[in-house]
């Protein structure tokens, strides 16, 4: 009878150099055991690569000068601010190393300020748009519930995971208002709007088509299971309703509620208000939809007016 022999469990690739130094290799190993996966290990490798070859002296001698002068190579290379970001941090990550292995007592990067990385605009919707994407169900009643949930999302700025999970307690039908618990456990009163409650109305109505004699769900909003929603369901959702109307950027759940407080700004609502109804606990993190408004109306103008920029920058303001 032949014995079967145990199989060696496989080790992940590490994409190991040898021309790498000592040192190097044993960062690497040192971040193995804290538990970093590959491919952060494998930034890591890569990123002090790239800064080694900015200097014949060995990484382990470098001081603040020689950080600096990396950095200032990287950008004179035409390296974006996040990469060089990124060299940054992977520096600090080398040097509290060996700071930890009593080789050093200085980090060289500590006085050292990342450079400014400027945060993309979020993707959003013309209004135009959002209507096609919200016509877009049929008259199923899929097509009904999913109407209901594009309406609400818009109407109230839902965040996807509020959307998913919204319970009938948090339903105030009468009154037209949601009571939403967000990040923070801070709780916000948001109104449905005319559009966005006679779409939940006409779902609730056929809601039990849904349940097809399971046990009730306290979801509103159902599978076709009759179980609960997810992230994943209304992002295959919103991607096939985008292809339906017809919209060529690529969105994804939050482009609904990020078109919910762009579209508030650009008709007059006070960052405040929009703060409050988007629950977000700082007005800083609200103030991004003041540039996308900006941003909207230099686009306006540089295509209608005769004299109109050609070249637009939303920093130009």
């Amino acid at each position: 009878m032949s014995k079967t022999r145990a199989r060696t469990p496989r080790t992940p690739s590490v994409n190991h150099d040898a021309k790498d130094p000592i040192y190097l290799s044993e960062f690497r190993t040192a971040m193995l055991a804290r538990g970093l996966s590959v491919h952060t290990r494998n930034a890591y490798i890569q990123d002090l690569r790239l800064c080694m070859n900015t200097s014949t002296k060995p990484l382990t001698t470098w001081g603040q000068d020689d950080v600096i002068n990396c950095l200032h190579i990287a950008q004179a290379q035409g390296k974006n601010p996040r990469t060089i970001a990124r060299l940054l941090a992977s520096l600090r990550q080398f040097f509290l190393w060996q700071i930890g292995n009593d080789a050093r007592k200085d980090n060289p990067c500590e006085d050292i300020k990342n450079p400014k990385v400027a945060k993309p605009l979020p993707k959003t919707l013309s209004e135009d748009a959002v209507t096609r994407l919200l016509d877009a169900p049929d008259g199923s009643l899929l097509g009904i519930r999913d109407k209901a949930m594009f309406e609400l999302m818009y109407a109230c700025g839902l965040r996807v995971s509020e959307l998913v999970n919204l319970s009938f307690e948090q339903v105030n039908m009468n009154a037209g208002w949601l009571q939403i618990t967000g990040k923070g456990n801070k709780t916000r009163l948001i109104p449905m709007g005319e559009y966005a409650k006679d779409a939940l109305e006409r779902y609730l109505s056929l809601r039990h088509q849904l349940l097809a004699g399971k046990s009730d769900c306290q979801a509103v909003f159902l599978t076709e299971q009759g179980g609960y929603m997810t992230r994943h369901n209304f992002w295959h959702m919103i991607k096939k309703y985008a292809l339906l109307a017809d919209i060529a950027i690529d969105i994804s759940p939050h482009t609904l509620r990020h078109a919910f407080a762009t579209h508030l700004v650009n008709h007059g609502a006070d960052l405040r208000s929009v703060q409050l109804l988007l629950g977000h606990s700082d007005l800083s993190t609200t103030q991004i939809y003041t540039h996308v408004a900006t941003a909207r109306l230099q686009a306006l103008h540089s295509e209608h007016h005769p004299r109109g920029w050609s070249s637009l920058s939303t920093e130009s303001f």
